[in-house]
């Protein structure tokens, strides 16, 4: 006879969209990992994971089964995967450096600022 635990298990729900501060087709540079300090655009967003997918950067090796119907040929192919989008930085692309990004609101509208040169990120 085993021990009875009384405890609930509480399930992990991940249905909320997490607010990140990259955005598609931003221009970002790898902070962390084997990429580091490769420079790329963001191709997709996760809101919901957290993680970001950038063009050359994270290159995986996927076996490809061939699929003859959908004209799919087999073999090893390459992709990028997602990493954390704490990972990454977003390259300011007026002054090109590495920033965080401020938030203020200009005109009613709030926009994403440089905090080191104080442009606009948001075009």
């Amino acid at each position: 006879m085993g021990i009875v635990s009384n405890k609930k298990e509480r399930k992990m729900t991940n249905t909320d969209k997490k607010d990140l501060h990259v955005k598609n087709g931003d221009r970002v540079i790898i902070i962390a990992g084997k990429d580091k300090g490769k420079i790329g655009n963001i191709k997709k967003v996760d809101r919901t994971t957290g993680r970001v997918t950038v063009e050359g950067a994270n290159m995986v090796t996927k076996a490809q089964k061939p699929q003859p119907a959908a004209g799919i040929q087999g073999g090893l192919i390459k992709l990028e995967a997602p990493i954390d989008s704490s990972n990454v930085m977003i390259v300011c692309p007026a002054c090109d450096k590495a920033t965080r990004p401020a938030m203020k609101v200009i005109d009613g509208k709030k926009v994403r600022v440089c905090k080191k040169c104080g442009e606009q990120l948001d075009a």
